[in-house]
C-alpha cells in the first residue's frame, strides 16, 4: 500500500491555500470537476512538488443494477494517468436508476444479491482502470430493512471477492452511528484493514437528531474519536480531511489538519 500522508480535498476556490499549506503530503481532487486534457495549473505545481494527487469520483454509481458508464470510467482513468496518480477512488453507493440521476449517493442494500452487482461493476471498473480502485462507504441518512449483512461484513466480502482497496470514511462511520444506531467501533472491527488504502475525515453537524455530513463545518470530536479507534488497530498510509465550502482562514484550515496529525500520531505511539 503506498504511503500517502496526511492530506487535504484540493478544490479550485482554495487552490492557493492548499499549495501553501504546512504538512500536506497528498491531495484529492474530484475526478468530474478534472479535464485531464487540461490540469489546473494548482495541480501541476502540487504534482511538480512531488505531491500525490488522488482522483475520486463521486459519480459512477457502482452499486446501481447498471453497469458502470463507460465514458466516465474512461474519463476516471485519463485523470489518473495525467496526475500519475497512485490510486482512485470511489464510493460504495448508486446514484441513479432507470436513467434519473439520484443527485446524492444512496446507500446500497446490503443483501447477497446487492453485493453479486456490486462485485461485478467494481470488476468492470478495475479491468478499465489504470491503478487501483479504493472503495468508499458512504453518509447514511437512511438503511434498507432487508439488509442481510452489516456494513463491516459487507464491505469485507466485497474487497476479498474484488480485491479492491478500502476508503474509510470516520465521519462518515459516526454518520451511521447517530442515524442508524451502528456502533462504528464494531464496524472497524469487522474491516480487513488491511486492505486500507487511506481515511477521509470531515465536519458535520446535528439537527433533530439527525447527523448531517457537511463537509463545511470543523472536525467534531467525536469524529476525532472514531479516527483514533482506527489508529489503534493500524497505521493508516494516509489521512485526508475534506472541506467543500465554508472555507475557513488558512491559519484554521493548517490548525484542523495539525489537529487531525496529532490524533493520528498519539495514538501510533500509545499502541
Amino acid at each position: 500500500m503506498p504511503r500517502l500522508g496526511f492530506g487535504i480535498g484540493w478544490r479550485p476556490e482554495i487552490d492557493l491555500t492548499v499549495e501553501g499549506l504546512p504538512g500536506v503530503d497528498f491531495v484529492e481532487a474530484i475526478a468530474e470537476g478534472i479535464d485531464p486534457g487540461r490540469l489546473p495549473e494548482s495541480l501541476r505545481v502540487l504534482r511538480a512538488r512531488g505531491t500525490s494527487v488522488v482522483p475520486h469520483g463521486v459519480s459512477l454509481g457502482l452499486g446501481g443494477a447498471e453497469r458502470p458508464d463507460p465514458a466516465q470510467l474512461s474519463h476516471l482513468a485519463a485523470c489518473a494517468e495525467a496526475l500519475d496518480a497512485p490510486l482512485v477512488s470511489e464510493h460504495v453507493a448508486f446514484t441513479r436508476a432507470g436513467g434519473l440521476e439520484s443527485g446524492h449517493l444512496l446507500p446500497v442494500p446490503r443483501t447477497r444479491e446487492a453485493l453479486e452487482v456490486l462485485v461485478e461493476n467494481v470488476r468492470v471498473a478495475q479491468d478499465r482502470l489504470p491503478v487501483p480502485l479504493a472503495l468508499e462507504n458512504i453518509a447514511p441518512l437512511f438503511g434498507w430493512p432487508q439488509d442481510e449483512l452489516t456494513e463491516g461484513q459487507f464491505l469485507s466480502e466485497l474487497a476479498a471477492r474484488t480485491g479492491a482497496l478500502l476508503l474509510v470514511d470516520v465521519a462518515n462511520l459516526h454518520t451511521a452511528r447517530v442515524n442508524l444506531g451502528v456502533d462504528p467501533v464494531a464496524v472497524l472491527d469487522e474491516l480487513p484493514l488491511e486492505r486500507l488504502a487511506y481515511v477521509h475525515v470531515a465536519g458535520g453537524v446535528e439537527r433533530g437528531g439527525v447527523w448531517h455530513d457537511t463537509h463545511t463545518h470543523p472536525v467534531a470530536a467525536p469524529v476525532l474519536e472514531v479516527l483514533a479507534e482506527l489508529a489503534r488497530r493500524t497505521d493508516p498510509p494516509g489521512v485526508l480531511l475534506e472541506r467543500d465550502g465554508d472555507y475557513p482562514r488558512d491559519d484554521e484550515l493548517a490548525a484542523e489538519l495539525a489537529v487531525i496529525r496529532r490524533t493520528v500520531e498519539e495514538t501510533r505511539r500509545a499502541r
